[in-house]
Protein backbone atom coordinates (compact mmCIF):
# COMPACT_ATOMS: atom_id res chain seq x y z
CA UNK A 1 0.00 0.00 0.00
CA UNK A 2 2.82 2.40 0.94
CA UNK A 3 4.58 1.60 -2.34
CA UNK A 4 1.41 2.31 -4.35
CA UNK A 5 0.91 5.62 -2.51
CA UNK A 6 4.49 6.64 -3.26
CA UNK A 7 4.03 5.84 -6.93
CA UNK A 8 0.94 8.05 -7.10
CA UNK A 9 2.82 11.08 -5.71
CA UNK A 10 4.17 13.32 -8.50
CA UNK A 11 7.91 13.43 -8.76
CA UNK A 12 9.42 16.76 -7.82
CA UNK A 13 11.02 18.74 -10.60
CA UNK A 14 14.81 18.72 -10.32
CA UNK A 15 14.82 22.46 -9.51
CA UNK A 16 12.73 21.76 -6.41
CA UNK A 17 15.20 19.19 -5.13
CA UNK A 18 18.24 20.27 -3.09
CA UNK A 19 21.62 20.14 -4.83
CA UNK A 20 23.72 17.27 -3.51
CA UNK A 21 26.92 15.53 -4.51
CA UNK A 22 24.92 12.77 -6.12
CA UNK A 23 22.51 14.90 -8.19
CA UNK A 24 24.33 18.20 -8.89
CA UNK A 25 24.91 17.20 -12.51
CA UNK A 26 21.14 16.84 -12.99
CA UNK A 27 20.66 20.51 -12.07
CA UNK A 28 23.02 21.67 -14.82
CA UNK A 29 21.77 22.52 -18.29
CA UNK A 30 24.67 20.85 -20.10
CA UNK A 31 23.60 22.01 -23.58
CA UNK A 32 23.76 25.64 -22.53
CA UNK A 33 26.97 25.08 -20.58
CA UNK A 34 28.56 23.68 -23.74
CA UNK A 35 27.60 26.65 -25.93
CA UNK A 36 27.86 29.44 -23.35
CA UNK A 37 30.97 28.37 -21.41
CA UNK A 38 32.89 25.41 -22.84
CA UNK A 39 33.10 26.50 -26.49
CA UNK A 40 34.14 30.08 -25.51
CA UNK A 41 36.77 28.54 -23.23
CA UNK A 42 38.12 26.55 -26.16
CA UNK A 43 38.05 29.75 -28.22
CA UNK A 44 40.22 31.49 -25.63
CA UNK A 45 42.69 28.59 -25.75
CA UNK A 46 42.82 28.59 -29.55
CA UNK A 47 43.24 32.37 -29.56
CA UNK A 48 46.49 31.95 -27.61
CA UNK A 49 48.07 30.40 -30.73
CA UNK A 50 46.13 32.47 -33.27
CA UNK A 51 47.32 36.00 -34.11
CA UNK A 52 44.64 38.69 -34.30
CA UNK A 53 44.82 40.49 -37.64
CA UNK A 54 43.79 44.15 -37.79
CA UNK A 55 41.06 43.59 -40.39
CA UNK A 56 39.64 40.70 -38.36
CA UNK A 57 39.57 42.85 -35.24
CA UNK A 58 37.79 45.67 -37.07
CA UNK A 59 35.25 43.30 -38.62
CA UNK A 60 34.65 41.61 -35.23
CA UNK A 61 33.84 44.99 -33.64
CA UNK A 62 31.54 46.02 -36.51
CA UNK A 63 29.79 42.64 -36.50
CA UNK A 64 29.53 42.82 -32.70
CA UNK A 65 27.75 46.17 -32.97
CA UNK A 66 25.33 44.87 -35.60
CA UNK A 67 24.55 41.73 -33.61
CA UNK A 68 24.10 43.89 -30.53
CA UNK A 69 21.54 46.00 -32.36
CA UNK A 70 19.78 42.80 -33.35
CA UNK A 71 19.20 42.20 -29.64
CA UNK A 72 18.68 45.74 -28.32
CA UNK A 73 16.79 47.31 -31.22
CA UNK A 74 15.25 44.06 -32.48
CA UNK A 75 14.62 41.41 -29.84
CA UNK A 76 14.14 43.98 -27.09
CA UNK A 77 12.63 47.26 -28.26
CA UNK A 78 10.89 46.10 -31.44
CA UNK A 79 9.55 42.65 -30.61
CA UNK A 80 9.47 42.46 -26.80
CA UNK A 81 8.03 45.93 -26.16
CA UNK A 82 6.74 47.08 -29.57
CA UNK A 83 8.37 50.48 -29.01
CA UNK A 84 8.25 51.18 -32.74
CA UNK A 85 7.24 49.57 -36.00
CA UNK A 86 9.65 48.30 -38.65
CA UNK A 87 9.41 47.60 -42.36
CA UNK A 88 10.01 44.06 -43.62
CA UNK A 89 13.62 44.71 -44.75
CA UNK A 90 14.52 46.08 -41.30
CA UNK A 91 12.82 43.14 -39.58
CA UNK A 92 14.76 40.65 -41.71
CA UNK A 93 18.03 42.46 -40.93
CA UNK A 94 17.33 42.56 -37.17
CA UNK A 95 16.23 38.93 -37.11
CA UNK A 96 19.39 37.86 -38.97
CA UNK A 97 21.93 39.81 -36.90
CA UNK A 98 19.97 38.91 -33.76
CA UNK A 99 20.63 35.25 -34.57
CA UNK A 100 24.32 36.17 -34.82
CA UNK A 101 24.24 37.06 -31.11
CA UNK A 102 23.49 33.45 -30.17
CA UNK A 103 20.84 34.24 -27.55
CA UNK A 104 17.92 32.13 -28.69
CA UNK A 105 15.10 32.88 -31.07
CA UNK A 106 13.13 36.12 -31.10
CA UNK A 107 10.04 34.36 -29.77
CA UNK A 108 11.83 32.59 -26.92
CA UNK A 109 13.77 35.69 -25.92
CA UNK A 110 10.82 38.08 -26.09
CA UNK A 111 8.43 35.79 -24.24
CA UNK A 112 10.87 35.43 -21.35
CA UNK A 113 11.58 39.14 -21.28
CA UNK A 114 7.89 40.00 -21.10
CA UNK A 115 7.57 37.64 -18.14
CA UNK A 116 10.54 39.40 -16.54
CA UNK A 117 8.77 42.76 -16.81
CA UNK A 118 5.43 41.44 -15.65
CA UNK A 119 6.86 39.61 -12.62
CA UNK A 120 10.02 41.61 -11.83
CA UNK A 121 11.85 40.39 -8.71
CA UNK A 122 9.38 37.58 -7.99
CA UNK A 123 9.57 33.79 -8.26
CA UNK A 124 7.94 34.03 -11.69
CA UNK A 125 10.73 36.27 -12.98
CA UNK A 126 12.92 33.94 -15.11
CA UNK A 127 16.10 35.81 -14.13
CA UNK A 128 15.21 37.52 -10.89
CA UNK A 129 18.11 39.37 -9.26
CA UNK A 130 16.59 38.43 -5.89
CA UNK A 131 18.13 35.00 -6.47
CA UNK A 132 21.58 36.55 -6.61
CA UNK A 133 23.73 38.57 -8.97
CA UNK A 134 25.41 35.51 -10.50
CA UNK A 135 22.08 33.74 -10.99
CA UNK A 136 20.54 36.73 -12.77
CA UNK A 137 23.61 37.05 -14.96
CA UNK A 138 24.29 33.48 -16.04
CA UNK A 139 22.94 31.03 -13.47
CA UNK A 140 19.47 31.00 -15.00
CA UNK A 141 21.05 29.94 -18.31
CA UNK A 142 23.42 27.20 -17.16
CA UNK A 143 21.11 25.77 -14.49
CA UNK A 144 17.85 24.04 -15.32
CA UNK A 145 14.63 25.94 -14.83
CA UNK A 146 11.12 24.76 -14.18
CA UNK A 147 9.38 26.65 -17.00
CA UNK A 148 5.99 25.80 -15.52
CA UNK A 149 6.81 28.31 -12.77
CA UNK A 150 7.95 31.08 -15.10
CA UNK A 151 5.30 33.78 -15.41
CA UNK A 152 2.98 33.66 -18.39
CA UNK A 153 3.13 36.30 -21.10
CA UNK A 154 1.15 36.94 -24.27
CA UNK A 155 3.03 35.99 -27.45
CA UNK A 156 0.12 36.13 -29.91
CA UNK A 157 1.57 39.11 -31.75
CA UNK A 158 4.89 37.27 -32.11
CA UNK A 159 3.13 34.23 -33.55
CA UNK A 160 1.51 36.49 -36.14
CA UNK A 161 4.84 37.89 -37.34
CA UNK A 162 6.24 35.77 -40.23
CA UNK A 163 9.82 36.89 -39.56
CA UNK A 164 9.56 35.78 -35.94
CA UNK A 165 7.93 32.47 -36.87
CA UNK A 166 10.50 31.64 -39.57
CA UNK A 167 13.46 32.49 -37.36
CA UNK A 168 12.03 30.46 -34.47
CA UNK A 169 11.46 27.40 -36.64
CA UNK A 170 14.92 27.66 -38.21
CA UNK A 171 16.85 29.10 -35.29
CA UNK A 172 19.62 26.50 -34.97
CA UNK A 173 20.53 26.77 -38.64
CA UNK A 174 20.22 30.56 -38.54
CA UNK A 175 22.45 30.86 -35.48
CA UNK A 176 25.16 28.58 -36.87
CA UNK A 177 25.24 30.44 -40.17
CA UNK A 178 25.11 33.99 -38.77
CA UNK A 179 27.18 33.46 -35.62
CA UNK A 180 29.99 31.26 -36.97
CA UNK A 181 29.90 30.61 -40.72
CA UNK A 182 29.39 34.21 -41.92
CA UNK A 183 32.28 35.74 -39.90
CA UNK A 184 34.56 32.84 -40.89
CA UNK A 185 33.76 33.21 -44.59
CA UNK A 186 34.02 37.01 -44.56
CA UNK A 187 37.43 37.00 -42.88
CA UNK A 188 38.59 34.02 -44.96
CA UNK A 189 37.58 35.29 -48.37
CA UNK A 190 38.32 38.88 -47.47
CA UNK A 191 41.92 38.63 -46.25
CA UNK A 192 42.65 34.94 -45.80
CA UNK A 193 42.09 34.77 -42.03
CA UNK A 194 39.77 31.76 -41.83
CA UNK A 195 40.88 30.65 -38.40
CA UNK A 196 40.88 34.15 -36.92
CA UNK A 197 37.44 34.85 -38.32
CA UNK A 198 36.09 31.68 -36.72
CA UNK A 199 37.70 32.33 -33.33
CA UNK A 200 37.63 36.10 -32.89
CA UNK A 201 34.71 37.28 -35.04
CA UNK A 202 32.76 34.09 -34.34
CA UNK A 203 33.21 32.31 -31.00
CA UNK A 204 34.65 35.07 -28.84
CA UNK A 205 32.42 37.79 -30.27
CA UNK A 206 29.33 35.70 -29.43
CA UNK A 207 30.65 35.11 -25.91
CA UNK A 208 31.29 38.80 -25.27
CA UNK A 209 27.92 39.91 -26.59
CA UNK A 210 26.15 37.28 -24.49
CA UNK A 211 27.87 38.52 -21.34
CA UNK A 212 27.13 42.15 -22.26
CA UNK A 213 23.44 41.41 -22.75
CA UNK A 214 23.32 39.46 -19.50
CA UNK A 215 24.51 42.60 -17.71
CA UNK A 216 21.03 44.03 -18.32
CA UNK A 217 19.63 41.23 -16.17
CA UNK A 218 22.30 41.52 -13.48
CA UNK A 219 24.19 44.84 -13.25
CA UNK A 220 21.21 46.90 -14.39
CA UNK A 221 19.33 45.55 -11.35
CA UNK A 222 22.27 45.92 -8.99
CA UNK A 223 24.18 49.21 -9.41
CA UNK A 224 23.04 52.75 -10.10
CA UNK A 225 20.30 55.21 -9.26
CA UNK A 226 16.53 54.87 -9.17
CA UNK A 227 15.24 58.28 -10.27
CA UNK A 228 11.75 57.10 -11.23
CA UNK A 229 10.78 54.29 -8.83
CA UNK A 230 12.53 52.34 -6.08
CA UNK A 231 9.91 49.68 -5.40
CA UNK A 232 11.71 47.20 -7.66
CA UNK A 233 15.37 46.56 -8.46
CA UNK A 234 15.97 48.18 -11.92
CA UNK A 235 18.57 50.96 -11.87
CA UNK A 236 20.19 53.53 -14.14
CA UNK A 237 23.96 53.54 -14.58
CA UNK A 238 26.23 54.79 -17.36
CA UNK A 239 28.59 51.81 -17.04
CA UNK A 240 25.77 49.38 -17.83
CA UNK A 241 24.71 51.61 -20.71
CA UNK A 242 28.23 51.57 -22.18
CA UNK A 243 28.35 47.78 -21.99
CA UNK A 244 24.89 47.18 -23.48
CA UNK A 245 24.57 49.72 -26.32
CA UNK A 246 22.38 51.99 -24.24
CA UNK A 247 20.27 49.51 -22.27
CA UNK A 248 21.68 50.67 -18.92
CA UNK A 249 19.03 53.27 -18.08
CA UNK A 250 16.96 50.43 -16.75
CA UNK A 251 14.97 52.21 -14.07
CA UNK A 252 13.46 54.46 -16.72
CA UNK A 253 12.89 51.47 -19.01
CA UNK A 254 10.95 49.47 -16.42
CA UNK A 255 8.77 52.48 -15.65
CA UNK A 256 8.14 53.33 -19.32
CA UNK A 257 8.81 50.07 -21.22
CA UNK A 258 7.05 51.05 -24.45
CA UNK A 259 9.25 54.13 -24.95
CA UNK A 260 11.71 53.51 -27.79
CA UNK A 261 14.35 55.37 -25.78
CA UNK A 262 16.26 54.09 -22.77
CA UNK A 263 18.07 57.39 -22.29
CA UNK A 264 15.93 60.52 -22.45
CA UNK A 265 18.69 63.13 -22.06
CA UNK A 266 20.62 64.09 -25.20
CA UNK A 267 23.97 63.53 -23.49
CA UNK A 268 23.20 60.01 -22.23
CA UNK A 269 24.71 57.08 -24.14
CA UNK A 270 22.04 55.20 -26.08
CA UNK A 271 23.24 54.24 -29.60
CA UNK A 272 20.24 51.95 -30.01
CA UNK A 273 17.92 54.95 -29.71
CA UNK A 274 20.02 56.88 -32.20
CA UNK A 275 19.93 54.03 -34.73
CA UNK A 276 16.14 53.67 -34.45
CA UNK A 277 15.84 57.41 -35.07
CA UNK A 278 18.13 57.14 -38.12
CA UNK A 279 16.05 54.25 -39.46
CA UNK A 280 12.98 56.44 -39.13
CA UNK A 281 14.63 59.19 -41.16
CA UNK A 282 15.36 56.78 -44.03
CA UNK A 283 11.90 55.21 -43.94
CA UNK A 284 12.78 51.84 -42.36
CA UNK A 285 11.13 52.51 -38.98
CA UNK A 286 7.97 54.38 -38.01
CA UNK A 287 5.53 54.96 -35.14
CA UNK A 288 8.31 55.58 -32.60
CA UNK A 289 6.62 55.63 -29.18
CA UNK A 290 7.47 58.08 -26.42
CA UNK A 291 5.82 58.55 -23.06
CA UNK A 292 4.56 62.08 -22.49
CA UNK A 293 7.10 64.32 -20.80
CA UNK A 294 4.46 65.26 -18.24
CA UNK A 295 4.12 61.63 -17.08
CA UNK A 296 7.89 61.13 -16.98
CA UNK A 297 8.37 64.25 -14.87
CA UNK A 298 5.57 63.19 -12.53
CA UNK A 299 7.38 59.93 -11.89
CA UNK A 300 10.67 61.71 -11.34
CA UNK A 301 9.06 64.24 -8.98
CA UNK A 302 7.27 61.54 -6.97
CA UNK A 303 10.53 59.69 -6.47
CA UNK A 304 12.24 62.93 -5.41
CA UNK A 305 9.43 63.54 -2.95
CA UNK A 306 9.96 60.08 -1.45
CA UNK A 307 13.63 60.94 -0.95
CA UNK A 308 12.71 64.29 0.58
CA UNK A 309 10.25 62.58 2.93
CA UNK A 310 12.92 60.09 3.97
CA UNK A 311 15.31 62.92 4.78
CA UNK A 312 12.57 64.83 6.58
CA UNK A 313 11.78 61.90 8.87
CA UNK A 314 15.36 61.98 10.15
CA UNK A 315 15.14 65.63 11.20
CA UNK A 316 13.75 67.15 14.40
CA UNK A 317 10.72 69.28 13.53
CA UNK A 318 9.54 69.64 17.10
CA UNK A 319 6.56 68.08 18.85
CA UNK A 320 3.51 67.94 16.50
CA UNK A 321 0.90 70.55 17.36
CA UNK A 322 -1.78 67.93 17.95
CA UNK A 323 0.38 66.30 20.63
CA UNK A 324 1.04 69.49 22.61
CA UNK A 325 -0.86 70.23 25.83
CA UNK A 326 -3.48 73.00 25.72
CA UNK A 327 -2.85 75.96 28.00
CA UNK A 328 -5.12 78.80 29.09
CA UNK A 329 -3.81 82.37 28.84
CA UNK A 330 -3.59 82.69 32.62
CA UNK A 331 -1.68 79.42 32.85
CA UNK A 332 0.73 80.64 30.17
CA UNK A 333 1.35 83.93 32.00
CA UNK A 334 1.90 82.16 35.36
CA UNK A 335 4.32 79.59 33.94
CA UNK A 336 6.23 82.34 32.11
CA UNK A 337 7.25 83.62 35.55
CA UNK A 338 9.03 80.33 36.22
CA UNK A 339 10.52 79.72 32.76
CA UNK A 340 11.00 81.75 29.60
CA UNK A 341 7.78 81.13 27.66
CA UNK A 342 6.90 83.09 24.53
CA UNK A 343 3.64 82.91 22.55
CA UNK A 344 3.96 83.02 18.76
CA UNK A 345 1.07 82.20 16.42
CA UNK A 346 -0.98 80.63 19.20
CA UNK A 347 1.84 78.20 20.09
CA UNK A 348 3.76 78.39 23.36
CA UNK A 349 7.55 78.11 23.10
CA UNK A 350 10.13 77.62 25.84
CA UNK A 351 13.13 79.77 24.86
CA UNK A 352 15.01 79.38 28.12
CA UNK A 353 18.02 77.71 26.55
CA UNK A 354 18.15 80.17 23.66
CA UNK A 355 18.10 83.58 25.35
CA UNK A 356 21.88 83.89 25.52
CA UNK A 357 22.27 82.57 21.96
CA UNK A 358 19.73 84.91 20.37
CA UNK A 359 21.54 86.69 17.50
CA UNK A 360 19.60 89.90 18.17
CA UNK A 361 20.67 89.98 21.81
CA UNK A 362 19.03 88.69 24.97
CA UNK A 363 17.29 91.98 25.69
CA UNK A 364 14.91 91.68 22.74
CA UNK A 365 13.91 88.09 23.41
CA UNK A 366 13.63 88.72 27.18
CA UNK A 367 11.18 91.53 26.54
CA UNK A 368 8.79 89.07 24.85
CA UNK A 369 8.63 86.55 27.71
CA UNK A 370 5.09 86.02 28.95
CA UNK A 371 3.67 87.94 25.97
CA UNK A 372 2.21 87.32 22.52
CA UNK A 373 5.23 87.94 20.27
CA UNK A 374 3.59 86.90 17.00
CA UNK A 375 3.77 90.33 15.40
CA UNK A 376 7.30 90.96 16.68
CA UNK A 377 8.54 87.63 15.30
CA UNK A 378 6.79 87.84 11.92
CA UNK A 379 7.97 91.28 10.85
CA UNK A 380 6.69 93.75 13.39
CA UNK A 381 10.25 94.15 14.63
CA UNK A 382 12.17 91.69 12.49
CA UNK A 383 11.18 89.28 9.70
CA UNK A 384 12.81 86.08 10.91
CA UNK A 385 14.41 83.61 8.49
CA UNK A 386 13.40 80.06 7.61
CA UNK A 387 16.14 78.82 9.91
CA UNK A 388 14.63 80.83 12.78
CA UNK A 389 11.19 79.34 12.12
CA UNK A 390 12.64 75.83 12.00
CA UNK A 391 14.63 76.33 15.19
CA UNK A 392 11.62 77.79 16.97
CA UNK A 393 9.54 74.71 16.11
CA UNK A 394 11.86 72.58 18.25
CA UNK A 395 10.99 74.71 21.30
CA UNK A 396 7.23 74.11 21.24
CA UNK A 397 5.75 73.13 24.60
CA UNK A 398 2.05 73.93 24.32
CA UNK A 399 -0.90 75.41 22.43
CA UNK A 400 -2.95 78.34 23.71
CA UNK A 401 -6.64 77.57 24.22
CA UNK A 402 -8.57 79.70 21.78
CA UNK A 403 -5.38 80.79 20.03
CA UNK A 404 -6.77 81.79 16.67
CA UNK A 405 -3.36 81.94 15.01
CA UNK A 406 -2.45 78.26 15.38
CA UNK A 407 -3.88 77.49 11.96
CA UNK A 408 -1.92 80.41 10.51
CA UNK A 409 1.18 78.96 12.16
CA UNK A 410 0.47 75.56 10.65
CA UNK A 411 0.16 77.17 7.24
CA UNK A 412 3.48 78.91 7.75
CA UNK A 413 5.17 75.65 8.64
CA UNK A 414 3.69 73.91 5.58
CA UNK A 415 4.89 76.80 3.41
CA UNK A 416 8.41 76.45 4.80
CA UNK A 417 8.34 72.70 4.24
CA UNK A 418 7.28 73.29 0.63
CA UNK A 419 10.22 75.64 0.14
CA UNK A 420 12.52 73.04 1.68
CA UNK A 421 11.21 70.37 -0.72
CA UNK A 422 11.78 72.68 -3.67
CA UNK A 423 15.34 73.33 -2.55
CA UNK A 424 16.06 69.60 -2.24
CA UNK A 425 14.56 69.04 -5.72
CA UNK A 426 16.85 71.72 -7.16
CA UNK A 427 19.85 70.09 -5.47
CA UNK A 428 18.94 66.70 -6.94
CA UNK A 429 18.64 68.16 -10.44
CA UNK A 430 21.95 69.98 -10.16
CA UNK A 431 23.67 66.83 -8.91
CA UNK A 432 22.21 64.84 -11.80
CA UNK A 433 23.53 67.40 -14.29
CA UNK A 434 26.97 67.29 -12.66
CA UNK A 435 27.00 63.48 -12.89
Amino acid sequence: MAKATAERQPKLHITEQPITLSNWHQHVNWLNVTFVLLIPLLGCIWAFWTPLHLYTAIFAVVYYFNAGLGVTAGYHRLWSHRCYSATLPLKIYLGAVGAAAGQGSIRWWSRGHRAHHRYTDTEKDPYSVRKGLIYSHIGWIIMKQNYKKVGRSDASDLDADPVVVWQHQNYIKSALVMALIVPTVVCGLGWGDWKGGFIYAGILRVFFIQQATNCVNSLAHWIGEQPFDDRNSPRDHVITALVTLGEGYHNFHHEFPSDYRNAIEWWQYDPTKWMIWVWKQVGLAYDLKQFRANEIEKGRLQQMQKKVDTIRQKLDWGVPLEELPVMAWEEFVDEAKERALVLIGGVVHDVSGFIKEHPGGKAFISSAIGKDATTIFNGGVYQHSNAAHNLLSTMRVGVLRGGCEVEIWKGKQEELLGKYSQQVTRVHRVSEQIE
